[in-house]
């Protein structure tokens, strides 16, 4: 099915920010291009593809296609490599996968809302890199297995996992309902076990690897209203840190990233009176968005990373030390 895929060329700029523009501005001018390959249901999954390579004669004087800064070490970091992110439909997951992109990985979308997860393939498209987009509920071992089938067939190989997906079901713990807490642990928990299991099946074939699970400060120091999730994101601190002895043989580095308070569509209900006073307790100042979150993934998936495992990293503006 990818026997013609379109064509495009990425400029480097002298910095990360001016490469970004630069980019940006040339992406946008491929807006109106066909860009979806191949596009197919598949029993509850939605699958698609896309692609796109370098073009010929799109260079331009003062910024040759094939010059790079040497001293710009995320330059093509991750070219070569296949990574798939959960929860990638939006806010951090989907800043994740477009940082990936952007250092040269191809990328897996996952996310059960398809409208999410196909804006982002086409954003990560635009951006030159190959995509493949699966919408299934990774609380589901089945589906789940089902999707690891189809990395398999199309990239052969899996380098990096960023279990990103999860959820709130907030209540005081007196009038928390069983549903709450089953919904919240089978997302945030057994999606992170189902995903992870399949991952190293591909990436021990390799002896090589790379897993970043997104724990919380909820996490680590607790929070009123969220007993279940606060307890899922400890979990998952756990399991980061069993992992990362269990899995180095094979040489898979196994991380967790712990966010604080996030501008995400997750926590934009939460009243403006509430977000001032969780800012006030952040000695930076500020809330956190979601590529302060990529960044610390995008390291963490590196080569840079390569001697940290079984490590929790606080991407909370110093709110909980």
């Amino acid at each position: 099915m990818l026997n013609n895929p379109l064509d495009v060329a990425i400029f480097q700029g002298n910095g990360e920010n001016e490469r970004m523009e630069i980019e940006k501005m040339f992406c946008n001018l491929l807006i109106e291009l066909p860009g979806i390959v191949f596009l197919a249901k598949e029993k509850q999954n939605i699958i698609g593809v896309m692609r796109m390579k370098s073009c010929e004669g799109s260079k331009t004087t003062d910024e040759p296609k094939d010059s790079k800064d040497e001293n710009d070490i995320s330059w093509m970091q991750l070219e070569n490599k296949v990574a798939l992110i959960t929860g990638a439909g939006s806010g951090i997951g989907r800043a994740i996968a477009l940082y990936l992109a952007k250092a040269g990985a191809d990328i897996v979308v996952n996310d059960i809302d398809s409208k999410g997860a196909e804006e982002t393939a086409q954003l990560i498209h635009r951006c030159g890199r190959e995509t493949l987009f699966y919408c299934t509920n990774i609380a589901v071992k089945a589906d789940v297995e089902e999707m690891f089938t189809a990395i398999e067939t199309k990239f052969e190989r899996l380098d990096i996992l960023v279990n990103n997906a999860g959820i709130t079901r907030d209540g005081f713990l007196l009038k928390m309902t069983e549903d709450q807490w089953d919904q919240v642990m089978v997302v945030n928990l057994k999606g992170v076990f189902n995903c992870t299991q399949s991952a190293i099946k591909l990436m021990s074939e390799r002896n090589s690897g790379k897993i970043v699970n997104l724990s919380s400060a909820s996490g680590q120091m607790g929070n009123i209203g969220q007993v279940n999730y606060a307890a899922s994101k400890a979990c998952v601190i756990g399991m980061t840190k069993t992992l990362a002895k269990e899995l180095a043989k094979f040489n898979i580095n196994v991380n967790a990233v712990a966010p604080g308070f996030i501008l995400t569509p997750m926590t934009a209900a939460v009243p403006e009176k509430v977000k001032d006073y969780l800012i006030k307790g952040i000695p930076l100042g500020r809330a956190g968005t979601p590529e302060d979150v990529a960044n610390a993934v995008r390291f963490l998936v590196s080569e840079e990373s390569a001697y940290i495992t079984g490590q929790v990293i606080a991407c909370n503006g110093g709110m909980y030390v």
